[in-house]
């Protein structure tokens, strides 16, 4: 395995990025790589074998992104149930913010994309795939179930990736994911990228990799340099919900990580009823409910979204000035994990720990391993370190009102209605913006989400079609 480090390039035609390619990248206000794309594009264009190393948002969507639409475009059409490329990435959320910076420059050569995964009706990824798709960005559960029924085969894919390859192995997708790369032609181009090479990661670069260009642009543990950590000591559970209210109450996005489902809908729903517009994310949520959710987010019309470790990777919003461990998380990778959301692509942002007196070693020891370096302060909501750090408050927001429709028709005791039922409200309190149903169970991941074959230029932020993308900078 080889590493190297290239010379810093201003622009992406220094580095061989076909100009069609360097078009659409401008046209989306990308004109200047960043460290990981400067480093491994010249490889990756060339064809070799690389694994890539960075924190999270250090680029390394487009550093695989730019180079997979380069060297397909030159090829054949793909054929039915045969993509020429492949994408696989741990989560649904990265699955799609990666075919949102993906597809404008497929399309721009030529190329068509389809997402697949799974907690969704496969009838349109299916559709996609017969009908032809050069691209596919997967979910390994998914793609191994379409695999089965002889949907799709792997034989003739060209380029294989692989993101969030360490985040694979912490969910325990690695047999699953050597089954796929099994599966295709053993001379094929393939990527990897992992923050660490643990858990068996090494295992799948020694196993895949045909002598590997290795290119590290940051530590594992390493943190962005604009990114401002604070500790937040708190008498009591009174006390933290004030701060955690007065912490949501700023005018930016901010991201709150609670431990549980329960609690971060519980928490949502106060805030909206607050009047502090603000949506849930977490693994009870349907795809369409998740999509509306992170839309409502990125668009603005909720200033918080309160999540679960769901959202800690492959959530990737512009602007988000502030992250708050609610509830601190035991491990620090997910620590980093999840303080990633903020100063990504070069932009600032703060993050906050809230902590009880109890938690005061356990704390020192994440913050030891994840290599930070910040002195508790004990706080309450009117402490001016809060004041400072959140600013202005913006202004409160009316929740939406809650109609109770009486039945039309009345009905005798015990009949069962064959009727649809005007939706309830919903988990978070917040009807326009989850539009969960009333039937959804805490296993299931249903709804309808955008998977069909994608085409035509939608600018490299995202589309219409991929509702939780928002502009493409902070995938980057």
């Amino acid at each position: 395995m080889t590493s190297v480090s290239s010379p810093a390039s201003t622009t992406f035609a220094d580095l061989g990025v076909p100009p069609r390619l360097v078009k659409v990248l401008t046209a989306g206000g990308i004109t200047a790589p960043f460290p990981i794309q400067a480093d491994t594009l010249p490889d990756s264009l060339a064809g070799r074998d690389v694994l890539g190393r960075g924190k999270t948002g250090s680029g390394k969507t487009l550093a695989f992104a730019i180079p997979l639409v380069a060297r397909l475009s030159a090829g054949s059409p793909a054929g039915a149930g045969r993509p020429r490329g492949l994408i696989l990435a741990p989560t649904r959320e990265l699955a799609t913010q990666i075919t949102a910076v993906v597809q404008p420059m497929a399309s721009a050569l030529g190329l068509t994309v389809t997402t697949i995964f799974g907690g969704v009706p496969q009838g349109r990824q299916a559709s996609a795939l017969r009908a032809g798709v050069d691209i596919v960005v997967a979910c390994p559960g998914r793609l191994e179930d379409l695999m089965r029924q002889r949907l799709v085969r792997l034989d003739r894919v060209e380029i294989s990736i692989l993101d969030e390859a360490d985040h694979m192995a912490d969910l325990g997708f690695l047999p699953g994911v050597t089954r796929i790369l099994t599966a295709t032609p053993e001379g094929g181009q393939r990527l990897l990228f992992s923050a660490t090479l643990d858990n068996g990661v090494d295992k799948l670069v020694k196993r895949f990799l045909n002598q590997p260009v290795m290119h590290s642009v940051d530590e594992a543990t390493s943190h962005v340099s604009a990114m401002t950590h604070h500790i937040f000591e708190v008498s009591g559970q009174d006390s933290k919900k004030g701060v955690v209210f007065a912490l949501a109450s700023g005018r930016g996005r901010r991201i709150l990580f609670m431990r549980t489902k329960h609690q971060a809908r519980k928490l949502a729903k106060q805030l909206t009823d607050a009047g502090i517009p603000s949506v849930d994310l977490h693994g009870n949520l349907s795809q369409g409910a998740r999509d509306r959710n992170l839309l409502a987010f990125s668009s603005g019309k909720a200033r918080v979204l309160v999540a679960t470790d769901v959202a800690a990777r492959g959530v990737h919003v512009d602007d988000v000035e502030l992250v708050v461990h609610v509830d601190p998380p035991t491990e620090h990778k997910a620590y980093l994990h999840r303080s990633g959301r903020t100063a990504r692509a070069g932009s600032a942002g703060d993050v906050v720990t809230l902590t009880l007196p109890e938690q005061r070693r356990d704390m020192s020891q994440l913050l030891r391993k994840a290599a930070i370096k910040a002195t508790p302060i004990r706080v309450t909501a009117d402490s001016e370190q809060l004041k400072t750090l959140v600013g202005e408050p913006a202004d409160l927001v009316a929740p939406p009102a809650v109609s109770n429709v009486p039945n039309r028709t009345a009905k005798a005791p015990g009949s069962r209605s064959t009727g649809s039922r005007r939706p309830r409200p919903t988990a978070n309190g917040s009807a326009p913006y989850e539009g969960r149903g009333r039937g959804q169970s805490a296993r299931s991941e249903g709804g309808r989400a955008e998977n069909g074959r994608t085409r035509g230029h939608t600018g490299q932020g995202g589309s219409r079609r991929s509702s939780t993308s928002s502009r493409t900078g902070s995938a980057r």
